[in-house]
């Protein structure tokens, strides 16, 4: 009779199997887990890649300057849905609603085709390396510095989105009505203080908005049938010209008084109630976010250095779903391969 043996459960037997596990667990995490965010993250693949997309917004500025506001702003609407990873972007598809016509984005957000030229400019630079959610943060930081505001460092690294939510959006950007405990609310969501509320709210700096957000407060605030008592009484006077009950709530009026100019002047209208925007009006009639406007308003530094923390902090958002690097940031690779045949048959 032979004798069976077994193998001993020892931990060399176990080796491989134990190093096989460890892979696929690494594996999963890495597949789990966001991009690592860094300054210089191109710095090998695509040194040129800042420098390309400042180039870009210089002459889109030198063109329209409220390019710079309008390209901000997408950092804005992109990182608060799902984290900055290009998702507003997207076109809608046959299979897909995306967000640019959410209700806060329709009609007002705008300049998409400049961060299409950026992404087509550092392409012919180095090919499906840069993602369009890199160039969103970068053509942001480069549209502060250019109309005057600060400079900083932008962590890139990011991934962009295969698909888009206009569910999403419409569930999480505020309207121009929001008064700041919603606004607060809303950004504690993401970690972001009341500091940083008042000071990405700056933001309002530079460019336009519509008399569409804003023909509420001025006849008819909280359904009062009446105007909203934190507006000066000569500026209110200048906006019922511009918006008049009834006019083509198309038309822009300025966001503060140096509308092309990134400083503290906002900060100093809403202190004599001359804010824009009833969102941006409350943050000065509020206790909590008052004296953030206060400070802002008296100084321009610290307005900066809050408001550099505050960009930096919002761009760290991200969803941890896996991605790929677009090469055109309008639809997904797999769609944009299917538009290229279609194009050569």
């Amino acid at each position: 009779m032979h004798k069976v043996t077994h193998p001993q459960n020892t931990a060399e037997n176990n080796a491989p199997t134990t190093l096989l596990l460890s892979l696929l667990l690494s594996s999963a995490i890495a597949a789990a887990a966001p991009p690592l965010l860094r300054p210089g993250f191109y710095s090998e693949t695509c040194p040129e890649a800042e420098s390309i997309v400042r180039d870009v917004l210089r002459r889109a500025m030198a063109r329209e300057t409220r390019s710079a506001a309008s390209v901000m702003r997408l950092q804005f609407h992109d990182c608060l849905v799902n984290g900055c990873d290009g998702s507003l972007l997207l076109d809608d598809t046959a299979t897909m609603v995306g967000e640019k016509l959410a209700l806060s984005n329709v009609d007002s957000l705008r300049s998409y085709e400049v961060i299409d030229e950026a992404k087509e400019a550092v392409e012919r630079a180095c090919p499906g390396v840069v993602s369009c959610a890199d160039v969103v943060i970068m053509a942001a930081r480069d549209a502060v510095l250019l109309s005057g505001g600060p400079n900083w460092e932008v962590k890139l690294g990011r991934k962009d989105s295969l698909t888009a939510s206009q569910e999403a959006s419409n569930d999480i950007m505020p309207s121009p009505r929001a008064n700041a405990t919603y606004l607060t609310n809303l950004f504690s969501k993401f970690n972001l203080t009341i500091k940083d509320l008042v000071a990405l709210s700056g933001s309002h700096s530079i460019g336009k908005a519509r008399c569409f957000s804003i023909v509420f407060r001025l006849y008819n605030q909280s359904g009062s049938g009446q105007p909203d008592p934190a507006i000066e009484p000569r500026f209110r006077v200048k906006l019922n010209k511009l918006c008049p009950l009834g006019g083509d709530e198309e038309v822009t009026g300025d966001l503060d008084a140096t509308p092309e100019r990134f400083d503290n002047q906002y900060y100093k209208d809403l202190v004599q109630g001359r804010g824009f925007l009833n969102s941006d009006q409350t943050l000065f009639t509020s206790p909590e976010t008052k004296k953030y406007v206060k400070m802002f308003s008296q100084n321009q530094s610290e307005f900066f250095s809050a408001f550099v923390e505050g960009m930096i902090k919002l761009g760290d958002l991200q969803s941890g779903i896996p991605g790929e690097i677009r090469r055109n940031c309008r639809v997904v690779n797999s769609r944009w391969t299917e538009v290229l045949l279609e194009t050569e048959r």
